[in-house]
């Protein structure tokens, strides 16, 4: 189980907000944090502590120039996602990402369009290819969301999914959007789930707020997924020091 830092970006800034508040009006997303550094801070930071297969997520439009600076702060060290097309894909990967975060070009209009992954495949390649399925619940299973994760995909994450993607893609990262951003616990049923289902280097992100739950997430998922965490770092104004998880996964818990 590695831990894998994040930095997201909304409106040009480092922040942490509650995900399924994410919409166009900015005035209506319900913030968490706001850092006074800018994205370049955290990503040497991120490199100077070794860590890798972190991600950073641009979070709506505008926040391009941001993303390039973190990732000229730590070259190869960082994947990227948000608004990733066939067509800026490899912009990215030129710019220093290590793997490029795909979903909303993949997942339109509720459905998966395979034309626009084998484009992604074809300008990125199988192996710096991450494919975002984050999901909320709805009537007891899970779906893909898109559009700012505020649209429900008619794509569920199970197993039969995940093997077919998994041909297409080096990595998955997966927000539980119910609990993202919220900091009340891993959501255990999805991630136990993923352990199961997944063969790939894959990520949670969602819910996690301390040592016991980062324990806890261990034991269900056998330490077979990574984990990230935003909100409830005390890097981002929480209270579960940075430090203390980087040292506890690098023991393995």
């Amino acid at each position: 189980m590695k831990f894998r830092p994040c930095i997201d970006i909304h409106q040009g800034k480092v922040k942490q907000i509650v995900g399924s508040t994410l919409q166009p009006d900015a005035s209506k997303v319900v913030e968490n944090f706001v850092a006074a550094q800018g994205p370049g801070y955290f990503a040497a930071m991120y490199r100077e502590d070794g860590l890798t297969g972190g991600h950073i997520v641009m979070l709506g439009g505008g926040n391009e120039e941001a993303a390039a600076e973190a990732l000229r702060a730590y070259p190869g060290g960082l994947q990227i996602g948000g608004g990733i097309n066939a067509g800026n894909a490899a912009n990215y990967l030129e710019l220093g990402a290590s793997h490029v975060i795909v979903t909303s070009a993949i997942f339109r209009d509720g459905q998966l369009h395979m034309d626009e992954l084998l484009k992604l495949v074809a300008e990125a390649g199988k192996e710096r290819l991450v494919i975002d399925l984050s999901c909320k619940e709805k009537d007891g299973r899970y779906y893909v969301v898109t559009n700012q994760w505020r649209t429900f995909s008619d794509v569920e994450v199970n197993a039969a999914n995940i093997v077919e993607l998994e041909s297409y893609c080096s990595e998955f990262l997966i927000h539980a959007v119910d609990v993202e951003g919220k900091r009340e616990g891993v959501q255990e049923r999805l991630a136990e789930q993923l352990a199961a289902w997944t063969s790939i280097p894959t990520t949670y992100a969602g819910g996690a707020r301390s040592l016991a739950d980062l324990e806890r997430f261990r034991a269900i998922t056998g330490g077979r997924l990574d984990i990230t965490i935003g909100s409830a770092l005390d890097i981002f104004g929480g209270q579960l020091p940075y430090r203390d998880v980087i040292a506890y996964c690098k023991k393995g818990g």
